[in-house]
């Protein structure tokens, strides 16, 4: 067999084992997606960068692409058959002992992003090569990050920081434990706030202090629903979200509500909510299921 067919056979086997791990990971929820550095770009403090020459580089620590982020998986499996010349063409030289120069690499914390070199990088694993030569940039910044890292709770947790400094709830309710599972949301909770110091300034005639109006709006507003949303049971419905999930949705469906037909009660609005769309989403999973089996 010539070294061509190899190299080949080598190509379908890495994106058969691409395609079953992202269904894997579809099922098991596991990540499977490299990480973009332009995100973690925009989402972590930086403090500067610094080159740390040519070093040997553990590949299962390298988990991340500048620009290649789409083409391979976490374990960089190629994804896209577009990747098939350049990985082969590598792959052959590997089969005829040839040397390859050094890949390019950014640092941030314990794990790695491709600068130069997903190609090589790819094929290297696939191989069972350990270790790679880069010349390696790094790119220092508070925050921890490690091979396990999940972009999206990464996000989640930067904008969790981000609403606990803007808004000391941490330090003037310790006991708080507001979560969200979706990004983009906790300036939703910071829009709340301000409204109802607004509304609280608009009964005293007076402007509220800021600490004040967000130990009222946890006290009087959020503990309150979430209160409700315990004694129904509600996040049982709702599997993998949380209580201030709930307490965002419940509040938009309540104003869905009274823009439909006037005042009605949170409560009234919390178990409604449960009971159209806990519903709904169990009906389109079963719906989803009787097509996928009748295409089998």
């Amino acid at each position: 067999m010539t070294v061509d067919h190899l190299a080949e056979e080598d190509f379908q086997r890495a994106r058969s084992k691409a395609f079953w791990n992202r269904i894997l990971g579809w099922l098991t929820g596991e990540q499977t997606d490299l990480l973009p550095l332009d995100v973690v770009r925009t989402h972590l403090p930086f403090q500067g960068q610094h080159d740390l020459g040519l070093q040997a580089v553990p590949i299962r620590q390298i988990v991340g692409s500048e620009s290649r982020y789409r083409d391979f998986d976490r374990a960089f499996l190629p994804r896209q058959t577009h990747t098939r010349d350049r990985w082969v063409a590598i792959d052959r030289l590997h089969y005829r002992q040839v040397e390859l120069p050094p890949v390019s690499l950014y640092k941030i914390g314990d794990i790695y992003f491709v600068r130069d070199g997903n190609h090589r990088i790819s094929v290297a694993r696939e191989r069972g090569q350990e270790f790679v030569d880069a010349y390696v940039t790094e790119l220092t910044t508070p925050v921890p990050l490690t091979p396990d890292t999940d972009l999206h709770e990464l996000v989640l947790e930067q904008e969790r920081l981000q609403f606990l400094q803007e808004t000391g709830l941490d330090r003037i309710r310790p006991e708080a434990e507001v979560r969200l599972t979706l990004p983009g949301q906790y300036g939703k909770l910071s829009e709340h706030i301000q409204v109802h110091r607004w509304f609280l300034g608009q009964e005293r005639g007076a402007e509220v202090p800021y600490e004040e109006a967000v130990a009222s709006w946890y006290d009087r507003v959020y503990m309150p629903l979430v209160q409700i949303i315990r004694e129904h049971g509600i996040l049982n419905e709702f599997p993998g979200r949380t209580e201030a999930d709930l307490y965002l949705w419940i509040i938009e469906h309540s104003w869905y509500l009274r823009e439909a037909g006037g005042e009605v009660p949170m409560e009234q609005a919390a178990t409604d909510f449960a009971r159209l769309y806990s519903r709904r989403l169990l009906t389109k999973l079963k719906n989803l299921l009787r097509r996928s089996s009748r295409r089998r």
